[in-house]
Order: structure tokens, then C-alpha cells, then sequence
């Protein structure tokens, strides 16, 4: 059973981001999570002057998002009466990232699915501060949907890859499973001015291959110098549905992580972006 970890913010963004959830998964059997964690909205009220009312509001908070949540599940079942997904409710004092990790490792979560921007939705960012800090600290795969992206059958996955480190076979087999379903293409992308030489990238290479041979894929090399330039150009001439990128050392997308926001380097893409995650996950 595939299992699906999806934070609300209880905003527009977040249940677009359910949608495509449910549709990207609409033929395999799921666990969906749907997690909200509210300390923030607690410490932020300036108003709160004791732990009595400390411990007040924070039972108030929880009684309003647990009534939120139920409201969610009606509402997205209505949208997608699917009988192969079962949801479950998460409210919990604490913080996004230490939240989801908790519910990531208890369950063994296959995907984190979230909007790239919440409830603030400032229109001059492209990832908003809570979708940030998931992709960069929980060492689970993240499914971020562009605000109002609507679902289409994906066709053809982008994927960037220097092949310097061998990927986590497990989150490989995802993006295999997701492109047999829809019998996607995946587009391997190879940045550089150089073909690929040493035998630490030739063992990488054939290892995608080893996990994609049952999917159909294609090899591209690009000799544009401007990493960002060479994926949005292949984003349009590929007719890209969805692009794949890994958080690691000596990848692409640790270049980009590295500045205090992914806009400060211009990676601004308006397709679903999954981010796998090149770490061990200790399981509870």
C-alpha cells in the first residue's frame, strides 16, 4: 500500500496539491496522512499572556483543525470517491518539518505531497518557507503542485542527473512505478560540456538503467553552462510533465538549496517538481 504524507495549511494551494494526490495515485491502494502542525499559530498570538491560556488556546486550536480536517476528507471524496484510498487525521502541537518526520518514519511514508506555496502565497517566491525546509530536512521524496496546476495524465519526467552518486534504489523505484503506470518517458538530463567519462559515472549510468529498464527512457546531454537555462530549455522541448531532481551532495540541486531561497538561483518551475531524497531514513 502506498503510503502518502499531504501537510495542510487548510489553504487553497494545499488542497490543490491533494487533488493531484489523489489522481496521481488514483490506481494503487493508499494511505493518505493529512497532517497539520500548529505551534506557530499558538506562539504567534501576541495576546497570550499566561500558560493557562497558553494551554487554552492551543486546546482550541486543535479542536478547529482536527474539524478542518474531517471537512477536507468529505470534501475530497466527494472530488475522487476512490475506495482503494483510506485517509487519516494528524493534528499536532509542534513543528511542520519535526512533524512530518514523526508521521515519515513511524509509517514508513513512500511521498510527501505539498503545495509549493501555503496560505500566505506570495506571489514574488516560488517556494514558500514550510515547503522549503520539507524538501531540504525530511529524508522522504517531495511531490511539490504549482499553485492551481491542474492534473494531466504525465507523459514525460525530466530527470537531472551528473551521475556522480548511486541513487537510493528505493526512491528510484518510485519514479519507475509512477512512469509504468502512465507509461511516461523519463529524460535523463546530463549537464555538461564533457561526455560522460569516468567509471564512477558509467557505474551510476547503468545503474538507472538496471532500475528503469522495465520503463521507457531516453539519454540527453546538454551542453548549455547555466544548469537552470539547460532545464527549463529541455522542460519546453520535451514537453515536460513532471521533473525529478535529487537532494544530495554533488548534485544540481544541492547548488541550488545552497542559497536562502531556490529563487535567488531562478529555478522556477510551473509543472510538478518531485525531489528525492539521497539519504538513510531511520524507520521508528
Amino acid at each position: 500500500m502506498r503510503k502518502i504524507v499531504v501537510p495542510t495549511d487548510f489553504s487553497e494551494n494545499a488542497f490543490n496539491a491533494l487533488k493531484y494526490a489523489v489522481e496521481l495515485f488514483k490506481y494503487e491502494k493508499c494511505e493518505i496522512f493529512l497532517i497539520h502542525a500548529f505551534a506557530d499559530e499558538v506562539y504567534n498570538d501576541l495576546s497570550i499572556i499566561n500558560q493557562a491560556l497558553l494551554d487554552d488556546l492551543k486546546d482550541s486550536v486543535q479542536v478547529n483543525s482536527e474539524k478542518e480536517i474531517a471537512q477536507i476528507i468529505l470534501d475530497i471524496k466527494e472530488y475522487s470517491p476512490n475506495p482503494h484510498h483510506h485517509f487519516k487525521s494528524i493534528s499536532e502541537f509542534g513543528s511542520l518539518v519535526d512533524e512530518i518526520n514523526e508521521v515519515v518514519n513511524k509509517e514508513n511514508a513512500d511521498i510527501i505531497v505539498m503545495g509549493t506555496r501555503g496560505k500566505t502565497n506570495y506571489q514574488h517566491i516560488t517556494f514558500g518557507s514550510n515547503t522549503l525546509q520539507v524538501i531540504k530536512y525530511v529524508h522522504c521524496p517531495v511531490l511539490s503542485i504549482p499553485e492551481n496546476y491542474e492534473f494531466k495524465t504525465p507523459k514525460n519526467f525530466l530527470f537531472p542527473t551528473n551521475y556522480m552518486i548511486p541513487y537510493q534504489k528505493r526512491e528510484l523505484k518510485l519514479v519507475a512505478e509512477l512512469s509504468r503506470s502512465y507509461q511516461a518517458i523519463i529524460n535523463l538530463l546530463y549537464i555538461s560540456e564533457f561526455p560522460v567519462e569516468s567509471f564512477r559515472q558509467k557505474d551510476n549510468q547503468l545503474l538507472l538503467k538496471e532500475q528503469f529498464y522495465e520503463t521507457g527512457f531516453k539519454f540527453h546531454r546538454e551542453e548549455e553552462p547555466d544548469k537552470i537555462k539547460a532545464i527549463n530549455k529541455n522542460i519546453g522541448s520535451l514537453n515536460i510533465d513532471l521533473l525529478i531532481m535529487v537532494n544530495s551532495r554533488y548534485t544540481y540541486l544541492e547548488t541550488i538549496l545552497s542559497g536562502s531561497t531556490i529563487d535567488i538561483i531562478g529555478l522556477q518551475p510551473k509543472i510538478p517538481f518531485l525531489i528525492l531524497q539521497n539519504f538513510y531514513r531511520e524507520i521508528t
